[in-house]
């Protein structure tokens, strides 16, 4: 079977095969690129980001060179920051010790910062043709479908199983179109939930379909709801500034937020005061908001407040012109409350303001 699902998946790939603009390339910084902008984030989603980044970061080199804020920036909307500090880290790693070319051995490559067995694959198959399975969520979805596997692709064993039926059955030519195929594959008919099979090419080997149970497959443990996190969020004003803090936690880290008060209590001018040390005006309510991370849900809710011109920031906090937001990196939970500063003090802004948060 191995060699008619690779020779049944490469045919159907070369009629179908999406045009997508970091294809027809050996280019493993541009393999690298994609692959970890597409973690977790949809394609046409990805395709502007690529491009604009690409146009900012044309080289490895030039990557491992510029400030992080500013690859930040480019990123800003994507999400998962942390794939941008890595990538960079990755980037500045490869020209320590790699003299500024990504290896093409995939064990080398999952020793660069950022770097995973799934994107090693990716890079050694596509920019080097080596035979090696890029495994990820879309090629484990076909695999236990077609194959049959009915097992939590989560536990170790079968997720190793996983991983040596896919090394199997990546072909000695066209390895890099190959695992491609997969992916596209999974992306596009053998999709989560109820799969597209009146148009999938690998139907007639189907297990799943012959048991007509390829809905319920990949076998996944339940999920746990995401944490809701309740915020009080502070528009706090100093003449034509707004106090912002740059975040150290692993969530948004490197990314600017307005400050973010944990408290089931009303906010007052008096509990500002215990949490920042300013003395501020009475916070007026504004509106709610709300964010969608993967492990949590911020619940916001935005007050307005005033403190004297000239004030200093507290300890960790910078007070940021108006006109100067918008060359932060800011993310898109602040979207809304971006929008609601804009609508109170409009004339701060200058209209120069447009904030290009994606």
């Amino acid at each position: 079977m191995p060699h008619s699902f690779s020779s049944i998946l490469l045919s159907w790939y070369d009629q179908n095969a999406r045009d997508l603009p970091w294809r027809g390339f050996h280019d493993s910084y541009r393999t690298w690129i994609s692959e970890i902008m597409l973690q977790q984030t949809r394609v046409d989603t990805v395709i502007p980001y690529y491009h604009r980044f690409l146009s900012l970061f044309p080289t490895l080199e030039a990557l491992a060179a510029a400030p992080e804020e500013q690859v930040l920036k480019a990123w800003e909307g994507l999400g998962y920051y942390s794939r941008a500090r890595n990538l960079q880290k990755g980037a500045r790693q490869v020209m320590r010790e790699y003299q500024g070319r990504l290896p093409s051995d995939p064990e080398e490559l999952e020793k660069i910062t950022g770097i995973g067995p799934y994107t090693a694959g990716a890079i050694a198959s596509i920019a080097y043709d080596r035979r090696v399975p890029a495994v990820d969520g879309n090629v484990i979805r076909v695999l236990s479908r077609v194959f049959g596997i009915r097992e939590d692709v989560t536990v170790p064993s079968v997720r190793r199983r996983l991983s040596q039926l896919a090394a199997g059955l990546v072909p000695a030519d066209r390895p890099g179109d190959y695992n491609q195929a997969v992916m596209d594959l999974g992306a596009t008919v053998c999709v989560p939930g109820t799969p597209e099979c009146d148009v999938c090419p690998m139907r007639a080997l189907c297990d799943a379909f012959s048991r007509q149970d390829a809905a319920d497959l990949p076998c996944l443990p339940r999920a746990h709801p995401p944490r809701i996190v309740v915020y009080q969020l502070l528009l706090l004003r100093s003449g034509s500034r707004l106090l912002m803090r740059r975040r150290t936690e692993n969530l948004l880290n490197g990314l600017w937020v307005f400050p973010l008060l944990e408290s089931e209590k009303e906010l007052t001018a008096d509990a500002v005061m215990k949490k920042l040390h300013l003395a501020v005006s009475d916070p007026v309510y504004h509106s709610d908001a709300r964010h969608v991370f993967t492990h949590q849900i911020w619940q916001m809710q935005i007050f307005s407040a005033d403190t004297a011109p000239g004030a200093p920031a507290p300890d960790g906090y910078t007070f940021v012109d108006m006109r100067e937001i918008r060359s932060l990196a800011v993310p898109t939970a602040m979207k809304h409350p971006l929008s609601a500063a804009q609508q109170l003090w409009p004339e701060s802004f200058n209209h120069a303001c447009s904030m290009n948060v994606l």
